[in-house]
């Protein structure tokens, strides 16, 4: 059967501009690592807020009511007023290097390079931001540039949420698409209960209370989703018990009962998962618990939920309520016992792809 293309497309061996007729043997490159955390304003300006808003709040899996309707909602009123209302509280928490997100996501992305390539694994990684900067593009251009023709997509959420992981794999599945020459991609989902996490965050725990001294209770405070998401189907708030189940297994029996868990970040007039996290401190205060510390498991690097909600917000309700000493214990940011356990996570999901793994 004759072809049905032009000649040109079956160039000769020997035309100089053809197609080379027998290429060189292609090696198998690199592999990628794309690290994903939320996202943070490039700076602390309501400039700079609003587009970071815009973008973080235009996700449908973020916000889930109809889109003309928050459209309006969002343009027309939050866009508005909400970003000058912001500068002061990002200003509060900006580190010299930028936002302690980024700061933070930053270094563990480096140390999981680090620990990686010093066990032989031949690895590239690469930081980027769900929303804002650095961007999912970015980040799988700059591994795609390094050579890497597999790329493993890690979250930096412990617990799966639709409006949190699968929204990263969205933006992932979303940007390769429109390659021609696509990567292949690996997801990790969850790694809520691992024993390398959870022994990190023990070990932070307790040496916070080696120095500092135990409290009454200690509050391990989640950010919240809206209690339907998880009636129609959303795992979130399983994970979160798995994680404090795991946390309280790993601690003697005493201190296992000083555990209380709670939701933070309520935004809206739903009813969210509960007990809401400020309202639970002031309770204890008003029942005449005095001495608290707080932890947040879910958060992987300090942002403004942790820094300024908790540190701040929640410390002077709980003060203003009666409590004495209220301490916040910071996420396992740059800890270099999470770097290791983190490298294990991806190491088990680089099976198949690396011999180092």
């Amino acid at each position: 059967m004759p072809s049905l293309l032009p000649s040109r497309y079956y160039p000769e061996p020997h035309d100089p501009h053809g197609l080379d007729p027998q290429p060189p043997v292609r090696p198998s490159g690199p592999i990628g690592i794309l690290v994903v955390n939320l996202g943070t304003p490039d700076e602390p300006s309501a400039p700079a807020i609003r587009r970071y808003l815009a973008q973080f709040l235009s996700d449908p899996r973020v916000i889930e009511i109809p889109q003309w309707i928050w459209r309006i909602i969002l343009h027309g009123i939050i866009l508005r007023t909400r970003p000058r209302t912001l500068v002061p509280r990002y200003r509060g928490i900006w580190l010299e290097q930028g936002s302690p997100l980024v700061v933070y996501s930053q270094a563990q992305a480096t140390g999981l390079e680090k620990a990686l390539q010093m066990e032989g694994a031949d690895v590239r990684v690469m930081l980027a931001m769900r929303y804002g900067n650095p961007s999912i593009e970015a980040g799988i251009d700059a591994l795609r540039k390094k050579g890497c023709e597999r790329i493993l997509t890690v979250p930096l959420y412990p617990q799966y949420a639709a409006s949190t992981t699968a929204t990263v794999v969205d933006a992932v599945t979303a940007y390769t698409a429109r390659l021609r020459n696509q990567p292949e991609l690996r997801f990790i989902k969850r790694y809520q209960d691992d024993p390398g996490y959870i022994q990190a965050l023990v070990s932070k725990l307790t040496a916070f209370w080696n120095v500092h001294g135990k409290p009454e209770r200690l509050l391990l405070s989640f950010h919240g989703l809206p209690q339907r998401t998880i009636l129609q189907g959303d795992p979130y708030h399983r994970d979160c018990m798995d994680t404090v189940r795991a946390i309280k297994a790993h601690l003697p029996q005493e201190d296992a009962e000083r555990v209380y868990v709670s939701f933070q970040s309520r935004f809206g007039a739903e009813k969210w998962l509960q007990p809401y996290t400020e309202p639970t401190l002031k309770a204890w205060a008003q029942e005449g618990i005095k001495h608290i510390d707080v932890m947040c498991p879910g958060f992987l690097a300090d942002c403004l939920e942790t820094l300024e909600e908790i540190q701040e917000e929640c410390r002077e309700a709980f003060l203003h309520a009666g409590g004495e000493t209220f301490r916040y214990i910071p996420c396992l940011n740059d800890d270099a016992q999470w770097v290791e356990a983190l490298s294990q996570i991806v190491r088990r999901h680089l099976s198949g792809w690396s011999e180092k793994a």
